[in-house]
């Protein structure tokens, strides 16, 4: 027993080894590089504060501009799904995805092609991700999150639900 604690521990301390931002080492070293030319002898520590604009190549979150859209996420005995699973929307709308039952549940873009336009989801996903495109899990009844579709060019963007993507949770945002 005391052996299966250990293992237990010492995945948790390399999953949370794994979890940090992605940063080019380029970035890194040069905003490490920018902290120690501006500090001074009293304050060259090894405190840096993250910078706020984007990276090269990184999109800026754009706010929604219009209307605030609904979708479901729902896991019953009828299945589990997004209601509706597929949704017309306007560039600038936002989708607010409610938990409603079954969760945990969150919401992953895929199939994008355009990098730029999965940067500019991606931006527009607030909060921690599970990956790029991939918003958190939405653990508790009525929890909501929203995406904006601000600066979002018209397209078809597929979604899943990443816990329950083998149970066919999927969807389809149709931005006009």
């Amino acid at each position: 027993m005391r052996f299966y604690g250990i293992a237990l521990l010492a995945g948790a301390t390399v999953l949370g080894a794994c979890g940090g931002e992605n940063q080019s080492a380029t970035a890194t070293a040069a905003a490490n590089a920018a902290a120690t030319s501006t500090a001074t002898p009293s304050t060259a520590t090894a405190t840096t504060i993250p910078s706020t604009t984007p990276a090269a190549g990184a999109a800026a979150a754009a706010p929604a501009t219009g209307t605030t859209h609904e979708v479901k996420m729902i896991g019953d005995a009828t299945g589990y799904k997004f209601e509706p699973a597929n949704i017309t929307i306007k560039s600038g709308d936002a989708i607010k995805y409610v938990m409603v039952s079954g969760g945990p549940h969150n919401v992953a873009f895929q199939n994008v092609a355009d990098a730029a336009v999965l940067a500019q989801l991606d931006a527009n996903m607030p909060g921690q991700h599970m990956g790029q495109a991939s918003g958190p899990m939405v653990m508790q009844p009525n929890e909501a999150y929203t995406v904006s579709f601000g600066k979002v060019p018209a397209g078809k963007y597929d979604y899943i639900c990443v816990p329950h993507a083998a149970m066919n949770m999927k969807g389809t945002v149709t931005v006009q």
